[in-house]
């Protein structure tokens, strides 16, 4: 029997790529570690597929600079080797970052997300909210940051506030942008827009999402044990 590898792939998703849905992006990977002759494991059964996991899936228009891919494979040359060979078959705005070989003993990636980085820019240039790097320290601050969350059968009410890990106001190019750190957990799983909405309330300026661009910058696992403080790296830093 062969033995079953498992590895890890970090890609960067960005320009018209944003506007592709994860089940189109799901599809152009598949075919795309065909084209690039990847060994990968196929499930059994009648109708066999491509054994993949896929971290977690980014909204629609959102760019990344940290999405992740689990595959196992049965068999590799060296992670360089599949990385390159990934990347001949990408296409503009598509970008393999890097391939890790996982321990056994490593969760998939959807299974492994706790945590998700992201930047989020004026399109415009400069926020439409006066001191802003002010507003949003006294927003933090809050004891709750409660919103309103509309479901099929009924409307819930949500502090956001303990799953937000760190939000501050950082420069690119002596242009201000939000960073922040949220809970991506599957008990969690606080999106950005959500946040900002919130934070655009909170100013009395008009949220509207489009005039934004949102930019994940990494996906991270925790490494601490249970009731330990939170211990966040890169997905790909469980790997070699």
């Amino acid at each position: 029997m062969n033995q079953i590898i498992k590895i890890r792939i970090k890609f960067a998703k960005y320009g018209t790529m944003k506007f592709i849905g994860h089940l189109d992006i799901m599809r152009f990977f598949q075919k795309a570690i065909r084209r690039a002759d990847i060994d990968i494991r196929y499930s059994g059964g009648f109708s066999p597929h491509q054994i993949m996991s896929f971290a977690a899936p980014l909204g629609v228009g959102i760019e990344s600079q940290g999405e992740y891919l689990d595959i196992e494979v049965n068999s590799i040359t060296t992670t360089e080797d599949m990385k390159n060979a990934l990347n001949q078959t990408m296409v503009p705005g598509i970008e393999i970052v890097s391939v890790t070989v996982l321990p056994d003993t490593v969760k998939n990636a959807m299974a492994s997300v706790a945590a998700a980085a992201y930047r989020i820019a004026y399109k415009e240039g400069i926020f439409p909210i006066e001191n802003m790097e002010q507003k949003l320290q006294e927003f933090y601050a809050k004891e709750q940051i409660l919103v309103t969350k509309e479901t099929k059968k009924s409307t819930l009410e949500l502090d956001l506030k303990p799953g937000i890990y760190e939000l501050k106001v950082v420069k690119a190019d002596a242009i201000p942008e939000i960073y922040m750190l949220v809970d991506a957990s599957s008990s969690g799983n606080i999106k950005p827009t959500m946040v900002l909405g919130a934070f655009c309330d909170y100013c009395n300026v008009k949220f509207e999402p489009y005039s934004y661009q949102i930019t994940r910058v990494d996906t991270y696992t925790n490494l601490a044990k249970e009731g330990k403080p939170r211990k966040l790296v890169p997905l790909e830093a469980v790997g070699e």
